[in-house]
């Protein structure tokens, strides 16, 4: 007598996939600053991300450039370093060292993709650890889209 087999059916349970982000200064600076045209979505992207876990691999990089972005605006020294410091102590949030290969590889993608400098260095680590570019730099997205996926932060909410 044959054995009686059970149908496998698929789960019905979706589970979610983490994405994994490289911010852009960009998108923070944005958030913090309530006067700029699009904070209220940077905003809500970077809580999205806290609130789901997702991890976040920038450059150290990002650090300078929020405490610089920030201080230039708002002339507060020691509101600028602690915005920055604490954007840098975030759960989710793996800073990534500007070792000689990442500066290799982020000054052949400079090169390549007539990239800025600090936007090759986000290329590059996002290019490394296979995330997708959140930013708000139009430059940026445009050329990086060549090597990795890149997102505006309304983008990056609707997928």
């Amino acid at each position: 007598m044959a054995a009686k087999r059970r149908a496998v059916r698929p789960s019905r349970v979706r589970h979610k996939v983490a994405l994994r982000y490289t911010i852009d200064a960009s998108v923070f600076v944005n958030a913090f600053n309530r006067h700029e045209e699009g904070h209220a979505k940077s905003l809500q992207i970077l809580s999205a991300i806290q609130e789901s876990g997702d991890p976040v691999i920038v450059p150290t990089l990002l650090v300078a450039e929020i405490a610089s972005a920030v201080a230039r605006a708002t002339e507060d020294t020691a509101g600028a370093l602690q915005y920055a410091m604490a954007t840098a102590a975030l759960p989710h949030l793996t800073l990534v060292a500007l070792t000689a290969a990442v500066a290799r590889q982020a000054a052949d993608l400079a090169a390549t993709h007539r990239l800025r400098g600090a936007d090759a260095v986000y290329i590059a680590v996002a290019r490394r650890y296979g995330t997708t570019i959140v930013s708000r730099d139009d430059e940026q997205r445009i050329r990086g889209a060549a090597v990795v996926a890149c997102q505006t932060p309304e983008e990056a909410l609707q997928s």
